[in-house]
């Protein structure tokens, strides 16, 4: 085995990365949300469902079930984006933010 140790080459560094360290540009302070928001999670939770109906329908070998598990998917998707655009997003009007 070799004792010789391993560096990076600064040659092959990304744009914009800096000699101290990578500062790609990306601006941390701002806060992202992550999805919580009514929206977000009423959309995860209908589909979650959706596709345990379809995984269901997938063992038991039906066809129709297996088309109902995916409508109602499509469905939480739909509900998730109509809520958000309803205000319940995240930032919005709807949400009142109470500082907790």
């Amino acid at each position: 085995m070799s004792k010789a140790t391993v560096s990076a080459s600064k040659s092959g560094s990304p744009a914009g990365a800096s000699a101290a360290g990578v500062d790609l540009g990306v601006d941390h302070s701002i806060e992202l949300g992550h999805g919580n928001s009514p929206a977000a999670w009423t959309c995860v939770i209908v589909m979650l469902v959706g596709a345990l109906i379809a995984s269901i329908a997938f063992v038991i070998a039906s066809t129709p079930i297996f088309i109902a598990g995916g409508i109602v998917m499509l469905v939480g998707l739909v509900l998730g984006f109509a809520m958000r655009k309803a205000g319940y997003g995240v930032g919005g009007s709807k949400l009142k933010n109470s500082g907790h």
